[in-house]
């Protein structure tokens, strides 16, 4: 086994257990507790603010991505930019 191929797999280990973590560690009581789709806040308005003074409300889109998805967000981010820069460098290599 080369040793591209082997800190390739030590990362994508690594990265499945983060990802592992984050979803096990996500309290998904709070999104089973409703059998139809429930509003959230997508664009401010006046009497919906997103953010009140220091806090973000709860019910906003934002809130949910980064506040309750943030664990598993911050890995899928990394796992799509790893992506990106690996189909880059598969395209550049030299035909042997």
């Amino acid at each position: 086994m080369s040793k591209k191929v082997a800190i390739g797999l030590g990362v994508s280990a690594l990265l499945l257990c983060v990802m592992a973590i984050g979803i096990f560690a996500t309290d998904w009581d709070d999104y089973t507790e409703y059998d139809t789709p429930q509003g959230v806040i997508v664009f401010p308005t006046d009497e919906e603010p997103i953010v009140e003074g220091d806090e973000v409300n709860e019910d906003s889109l934002s809130y949910y991505i980064f506040e309750k998805y943030g664990l598993v967000l911050i890995p899928l981010a990394l796992l799509m930019f790893g992506a990106m820069v690996g189909g880059v460098v598969i395209a550049r290599e030299e035909i042997e």
